[in-house]
């Protein structure tokens, strides 16, 4: 696999060296340390990788789906083996603690777990005599080559919403992490190649814009998938489908979490800045405003103040820290920016993290975890996904209030309520405008076998990942109706 300090591309059954001028390095985010260099793929070089997964595309095709899962099974332990070595990786590229990357390990096995059941997921149906000895069958056929363009946050689960399903379908498969966080999808690869999967199947190209545009371009890649900010996601999405791919592509978010009089706030509260806080907020599924109905305000604003206050921030490994850095010093810069802003709107600064120096972890990318009191509804701060540990709050007098505001922003991702009545989860589960959704659940992060969803400016598509989505996605349906007359049967 080269160097120790060396990414490469794997095309084709085989580790790549990337000829491109176009170097980068990769930061740890805690410590600044150099943890390798990412030469940017050229549209060429994504040419290559286009050309070997179309390749090995017709005998992966042919493959029973009973034997091209069976190389999932071996990934599947080849992960569990390498648990603690991948989590300590997403760890050290990423930023998160070392629990919040064991959190992200078990999801993305999870994923080659449900898409294991593939056999049986991608049957189709039939019916006889539809009409006077004619039949008539569905069955599911994969699309093609087809790609993943993933982000930073999670440089290991989110490529396996898609990765699995894809190739247990019968598609082959082409990997573009993000280029801030290469290793990870290194090390499985890695994996991949001891698993045996035929050259071409999975292919790994790093890569920027160029090669996201290579992937776009290519008439051969059938299928795109992308998780990102809303502005990308539109992006992929437009070129994608004016190029007649399939497209599915999940954007940014501001999660509403609503806090009514009647929620254990001792739990609302820790559970939120879980929420808030965790990966440093820089998850998708991040709860990034709080509404507070009535007389829940006052012990609300307390708890999560303490909570910020007291949450641990340091290097991810080590034991006691409770968040880590956000992943780059520019990120850093904008999320600090966001918070002045929201403080010339006139919210509060009731927990400050602007200017977080960490001891021993000077040169790192910190920011504490932030609590705006009193946003302006409208406001900048309060419609734009700031992608860091920073919660505002705004107060209402009723639930119908509320929901209102939930409805009224342009993402959908994910709204969350904690409350001790039916009568109101109800109420908010059936009205709220979101694709994801917690009852007294700050994450509402679907398991593998549920579609990951998401609405409005944070989804474009029709299909998510995970799940049966994921299988609907990668499959094309092909209905058969046949007749066999009599006259025609041959006779023994």
């Amino acid at each position: 696999m080269g160097g120790k300090n060396e990414i490469l591309n794997y095309v084709g059954g085989g580790w790549r060296p990337s000829k491109s001028k176009e170097i980068q390095d990769v930061i740890n985010p805690a410590t600044a340390e150099v943890l390798g260099q990412v030469r940017l793929s050229t549209v060429e070089e994504v040419s290559s990788a286009v050309d070997a997964a179309a390749g090995a595309f017709p005998s992966w095709r042919r493959t029973p789906a009973t034997e091209r899962v069976q190389h999932l099974f071996k990934l599947k332990n080849l992960l569990e083996e390498s648990f603690e070595e991948l989590s300590r990786t997403i760890t050290m590229e990423c930023g998160k603690t070392l629990d919040e990357a064991h959190g992200e390990t078990r999801r993305l096995i999870e994923n080659v777990e449900a898409a294991c059941g593939i056999p049986q997921l991608m049957q189709g149906y039939n019916s006889e005599d539809i009409a006077r000895g004619i039949d008539e069958v569905m069955i599911r056929q994969p699309v093609g080559v087809c790609a993943v363009i993933a982000p930073f946050n999670f440089p290991g689960m989110v490529p396996f919403w898609f990765l699995p399903y894809a190739v247990a379908c019968g598609n082959t498969y082409i990997v573009k992490p993000s280029e801030k966080v290469p290793c990870t999808m290194q090390k499985i690869f890695g994996l991949i190649e001891k698993a045996g999967f035929p050259g071409g199947v999975l292919n790994l190209v790093n890569g920027a814009k160029d090669a996201v545009d290579g992937i776009l371009n290519s008439p051969a890649v059938r299928a795109v998938s992308f998780v990102g900010s809303t502005p990308v996601a539109k992006y992929v999405y437009s070129h994608a489908t004016a190029a007649g791919k399939r497209a599915q592509c999940q954007g940014g978010a501001k999660n509403p979490i609503v806090i009514m009089p009647d929620a254990d706030m001792e739990m609302a509260a820790r559970i939120t800045a879980d929420s808030a806080f965790g990966c440093a907020g820089q998850r998708c599924l991040a709860g990034s405003l709080v509404i507070t109905v009535g007389e829940a305000r006052g012990a609300f604003t307390e708890a999560i103040v303490e909570a910020a206050r007291t949450r641990v921030v340091g290097y991810g490994l080590d034991e006691k820290v409770q968040m880590g850095p956000v992943i780059t010093h520019q990120s850093k810069a904008r999320i600090e920016h966001f918070i002045g802003q929201g403080e010339k709107e006139g919210a509060r600064v009731l927990a400050d993290g602007r200017g977080t120096t960490i001891k021993g972890y000077e040169s790192g990318s910190f920011v504490r975890p932030t609590v705006l009191d009193g946003l302006r509804p409208q406001g900048e701060v309060a419609v734009t996904e700031i992608f860091g540990p920073v919660l505002g709050l705004i107060h209402v007098d009723n639930i119908e209030e509320a929901i209102s505001f939930v409805n009224s922003g342009r993402y959908g991702n994910m709204a969350c309520i904690f409350t001790g009545s039916g009568a109101a989860a109800r109420k908010f589960r059936y009205e709220a405008e979101v694709g994801n959704m917690g009852i007294n659940i700050g994450i509402a992060a679907p398991m593998a076998f549920f579609p990951f969803s998401g609405w409005k400016e944070s989804f474009f598509g029709d299909l998510h990942g995970q799940g049966l989505d994921a299988v609907e996605f990668f499959t094309q349906k092909k209905v058969v109706a046949e007749r066999w007359p009599k006259e025609w049967t041959r006779k023994f």
